[in-house]
């Protein structure tokens, strides 16, 4: 049993995820507070938060529960706070109907930032403006994922790595005159498919289709055929929670344990979120010696 003063949390579904309800944030968090959050979240995966109105720094004050706070290469930050990324769904890229069917295949099921050798630990992300109707998001346990494969599979993948590259997803949104000073700042990482979750223990799938472009040491075609594979398992309903967002709704996640997708089906209405990154420390496989305590 986690203590949890003044929280009432309702799990979402036997995988992951919980609906949170009775947090304030007046001033800073308290110590037990946020030992209760940190707790939670490890047991659940994914916090779901209604009617929680963060001003600006409220919103930086509950993501530094979980450490240090990173802001994001390509997408734009909020003027004056670096560290909230300012996402804009379909605005500014979605003229007309064939430009909404185009919009609909960059969002995937992905671990965010993934491309840095030392991947977020999560995310506080909060609703400033939704569609009336669509534009859900759902998140899948990276951890079921895996335990889910074959066992041949989880023998074949066993010590293996993949490469994560910021280019292979969001190339076409750096400006070519700034792609090789990006590549040289952001160089390709090789992250192992099975990921040990430094905190849990837990074995999880550790690869994207945002960020991951092939997996190291397979020839082109055994590379493709085994990413598909894998990366087709994060689309099993079994794995999934789903979360229809409200007015001033706010979810963290684990990024080391899940996956996310946001769902583009609002075209032409709106969506604005806010981010808040957390930094994370550098992956390692299940050759490490157990599960590592966060200060």
């Amino acid at each position: 049993m986690i203590d949890a003063p003044g929280l009432s949390v309702a799990p979402c579904g036997p995988v992951l995820g919980a609906q949170v309800a009775g947090l304030r944030i007046d001033g800073s968090i308290d110590a037990n507070l946020a030992a209760a959050l940190r707790a939670l979240l490890l047991r659940h995966k994914v916090l779901f938060f209604r009617d929680l109105d963060l001003d600006y720094e409220q919103h930086l004050a509950l993501a530094r529960v979980w450490g240090d706070l990173e802001g994001h290469p390509v997408i734009k930050h909020v003027p004056g706070y670096p560290e909230i990324l300012d996402i804009r769904g379909s605005e500014g890229r979605v003229e007309d109907n064939a430009g909404n069917h185009r919009f609909q295949t960059l969002d995937k099921w992905h671990a965010d930032v993934t491309f840095r050798a030392s991947p977020s630990m999560g995310a506080v992300l909060r609703a400033r403006e939704i569609p009336e109707i669509g534009g859900d998001t759902l998140w899948a346990d990276a951890a079921a994922v895996y335990a889910g494969l074959p066992d041949a599979v989880k023998t074949r993948i066993e010590g293996l790595t993949a490469t994560h590259d910021l280019l292979f997803d969001f190339g076409d949104r750096v400006a070519p005159e700034r792609r090789a000073a990006i590549a040289t700042e952001f160089p390709p990482q090789h992250h192992p498919i099975v990921r040990t979750h430094p905190e849990t223990g837990e074995r999880v799938l550790f690869v994207n289709a945002s960020f991951t472009s092939r997996i190291d040491g397979m020839d082109e075609t055994g590379s493709a055929e085994l990413l598909a594979y894998l990366l087709d398992r994060f689309k099993v309903p079994e794995y999934q929670v789903r979360f229809r967002w409200t007015p001033n709704a706010v979810v963290v996640w684990d990024n080391r344990a899940t996956q996310h997708y946001p769902v583009a089906d609002y075209w032409p209405a709106r969506r604005r979120m806010e981010r808040v990154t957390i930094r994370g420390d550098v992956p390692f496989g299940p050759v490490a010696a157990g599960p590592v305590a966060r200060e």
